[in-house]
């Protein structure tokens, strides 16, 4: 079969959802690592597979339905997150003008939670959780003109026009047996990273899932996917962690220094486990001269992996820390304290690894004007090199978004998609939505506004194209 990833254009006027987060719209165009992933797995299978995005060169529905009238592939996949869902379902109403029979295969968090909603027609298919196995096997059974049945991990109408959804699919233990992603499928489109500053630029993962308990998180559209579907047979449990080896992470990376590539983002939920394990990635690295960043706990910085990250290229940890406020950790299940924080900020910094904050207002009833002020004075205080500021979603499928439900905190009583760079749908006890949404503002435009923030980030840009990158992404975080 021939298959045809999609990413449709945006028809709501708005920014595009983000899709490798999966929670954002889109500040800079980032690589979607896991439909790469998938896309190469159905190639390694024999299937012949292209990719159409149409958000990157911004086309809108004309050059879509252009496409769609001359086409011919066999089938269609799109990778949907919740901020996309009714783009999509609008995007495979366009399809079904000219392809009427084509199967339509949507995958990632907002088809494995919302599956009724998802399942349109006869010819549409949810692929729910990871998505590579039940893929493979789904498009198995299509080419040879059968429903999948019997195919786990896979939401479907039947014959008789029944909606089934099969049992769960057990989770991939082993991601070393993963094609790396189809990178070449990108057509030599460039991607930047503004914390990184230099390019080419790719990104990369070496692990899957986060066993922390922290009560509104989602780490990633791939993760949030894994665990909704994961919590239908293990209610209140996360799944466990998928880990490659580093020999795999190693082939990969040797693959993308020859390839050219200078600079990765590994899209892990949580790079760092231990010394052991980060020394050998660290090696491999280093091995190639790139550089590179990573998202990290607080608890996870020894004072041995943060000399390791200074050494081997690293120019960028990403801290989630959402707080500095004793009570509102303890109330999330952070399982940090402030000192935590500031200790492993302290370590980074001595061995000139660059750090970013990630500040989440309102994860907790118990913040206030107050506590956001106490967190911004604090963060500044410890002059990292980028704090972000961002507001809770309370999304389905996450402890918190039960608890916002059941005490009647979000707006008009139901969960919408909304982009936590902007938006909040939370009354909570002390601090209104339209209080936290002037806040957000007000606390992202004196942090990336001061002098001090652009003159640190300036000087260490290497092109005047990857300025102009960053340039761009820091107007559209603050007033797009």
């Amino acid at each position: 079969m021939k298959i045809t990833f999609l990413i449709p254009p945006c028809f709501d006027h708005k920014q595009p959802a983000e899709r490798s987060a999966g929670c954002t719209r889109i500040v800079y165009p980032m690589i979607n690592i896991y439909e790469l992933t998938a896309a190469a797995a159905l190639r390694e299978a024999g299937h012949e597979v292209a990719y159409r995005d149409f958000v990157y060169n911004t086309e809108g529905l004309p050059e879509f339905e252009a496409f769609l009238e001359s086409d011919d592939s066999d089938a269609y996949a799109i990778w949907t997150v919740n901020l996309s869902l009714e783009n999509d379902l609008e995007a495979i109403g366009h399809i079904r003008r000219y392809k009427r029979r084509n199967p339509v295969v949507m995958m990632g968090p907002g088809p494995t939670y919302y599956v009724n909603r998802a399942l349109v027609d006869p010819n549409t298919y949810l692929v729910r959780g990871e998505p590579e196995l039940t893929l493979l096997e789904l498009m198995a059974a299509l080419a040879k003109g059968q429903k999948p049945n019997g195919v786990k991990g896979v939401t479907y109408i039947d014959e008789n026009g029944k909606r089934v959804s099969n049992p769960p699919r057990p989770l991939n233990d082993n991601l070393d047996a993963l094609p790396f992603p189809a990178r070449d499928l990108l057509d030599g489109r460039q991607y930047h990273n503004p914390k990184l500053k230099t390019g080419p630029y790719t990104t990369a993962f070496t692990s899957r899932n986060c066993p922390y308990q922290c009560i509104y998180c989602v780490p990633s559209s791939m993760t949030f996917a894994r665990e909704i579907e994961f919590g239908r047979e293990h209610p209140g449990r996360k799944p466990t962690i998928g880990f490659r080896s580093l020999e795999s992470v190693e082939k990969e990376i040797d693959q993308l220094a020859a390839e050219g590539y200078r600079a990765i983002g590994f899209m892990d939920d949580n790079f760092i486990w231990n010394e052991e394990r980060t020394a050998g990635i660290c090696r491999i690295m280093k091995k190639h001269g790139l550089v590179w960043g990573c998202q990290a706990r607080v608890d996870a910085i020894t004072e041995p992996i943060a000399k390791m990250l200074g050494e081997s290229g690293c120019r960028y940890v990403d801290l989630g820390i959402e707080s500095f406020d004793p009570a509102i950790l303890e109330y999330v299940k952070k399982g940090i304290t402030p000192e935590d924080i500031r200790r492993s900020v302290r370590l980074l910094k001595k061995y000139n690894v660059p750090v970013k904050l990630n500040v989440l207002i309102g994860s907790s009833p118990l913040e206030t004007r107050e506590t956001v002020a106490y967190t911004l004075r604090e963060a500044k205080r410890l002059d990292v090199d980028q704090v972000m500021f961002n507001i809770v979603s309370p999304f389905p499928g996450t402890k918190y978004y039960e608890i916002c439900k059941e005490n009647g905190w979000i707006k008009g009583g139901k969960y919408r998609p909304t982009d936590v760079q902007r938006e909040s749908i939370l009354d909570l006890p002390q601090i209104s939505s339209e209080e936290m949404e002037k806040l957000l503002f007000k606390n992202n435009l004196s942090y990336f506004l001061s002098p001090r923030f652009i003159w640190k980030q300036v000087r260490r840009f290497r092109s005047a194209e990857e300025f102009k990158a960053a340039a761009k992404a820091l107007k559209i975080k603050l007033f797009h």
